[in-house]
């Protein structure tokens, strides 16, 4: 059901790879809600995804820009600026990878080089990204950024491995970036703290199916799925929510604020 909460509204939303992604179900909801889109993915994942497919039902276009790359975030926003004939009233962050995951690299014996890559594209491509909007002034007032985190940036979670640090930075600068851009633009920053959710990223992760299921047991109500996920950034950007920035908002199905349940008991004591 739609109930135009982004009527007149115009987007971007970052890191769209195929129809299991957190950023494509967004994209989908933020379009029955009324959003005008721009997507966004690194020109790699834009040649393995079927990004092109969710334009066409979004009808929107897609720009592609590595997200370490200053030029290529300066170009996006000039770009989408043109498309718009103005700013934007949000962006969805949903942009993480880590090769020491990928290559089974063991936190306590880390490639670095690995951890430089992973943490500039999962954590410092927020700050480049409102750094950038910040300069060219694209983001209209009152506008929402949200990117998505994970309950790792707060707890250990075996075999997240580096990407709980980026998730920990990733939050703090939603944090310190939601100060200055909320002093300047009215502009709210937020990072959400999502259930494990069954992406193509995410199945990426060694013992993906034991988070899942263990989550599942820990929360009252259960998983959050990547849909119920989309619903809840449409929120954020709508102007229901106005007032909330610098926030870590966990849509977890109560699982970060739940000690233990009797199901985990029951299964704990066989």
């Amino acid at each position: 059901m739609a109930y135009n909460l982004l009527k007149g509204k115009k987007g971007i939303i970052f890191g769209a790879l195929d129809e299991k992604s957190i950023a494509w179900k967004t994209a989908l909801r933020c379009h029955e809600e009324g959003a005008e889109l721009v997507l966004s993915n690194a020109p790699i994942a834009l040649r393995m995804g079927a990004i092109n497919q969710l334009a066409e039902q979004v009808n929107a276009p897609v720009i592609a820009a590595d997200v370490t790359v200053n030029e290529d975030i300066q170009a996006l926003f000039e770009k989408t600026k043109e498309h718009f004939n103005g700013g934007v009233d949000f962006i969805l962050h949903s942009i993480g990878m880590s090769l020491n995951v990928r290559k089974g690299v063991h936190y306590t014996q880390n490639n670095y080089d690995f951890t430089h890559k992973g943490f500039d594209i999962s954590a410092l491509s927020l700050h480049r990204i409102l750094a950038e909007a910040m300069r060219q002034d694209a983001i209209n007032e009152w506008g929402s950024v949200v990117a998505l985190s994970y309950i790792a940036a707060q707890r250990v979670f075996p075999d997240y491995n580096d990407m709980s640090d980026n998730k920990a930075i990733l939050e703090s600068i939603a944090r310190n970036f939601g100060y200055y851009y909320g002093s300047q633009r009215k502009v709210r920053v937020n990072t959400v703290s999502q259930s494990p959710t069954r992406t193509t990223a995410g199945s990426g992760v060694k013992g993906f199916d034991g988070f899942i299921d263990y989550a599942e047991k820990m929360s009252p109500l259960g998983n959050a799925s990547a849909d119920q996920c989309a619903d809840y950034c449409v929120t954020l950007f709508s102007d229901l929510t106005r007032m909330v920035t610098m926030q870590n908002l966990f849509h977890d199905g109560g699982f970060s604020y739940t000690g233990v349940t009797q199901s985990v008991i029951e299964q704990m004591g066989k």
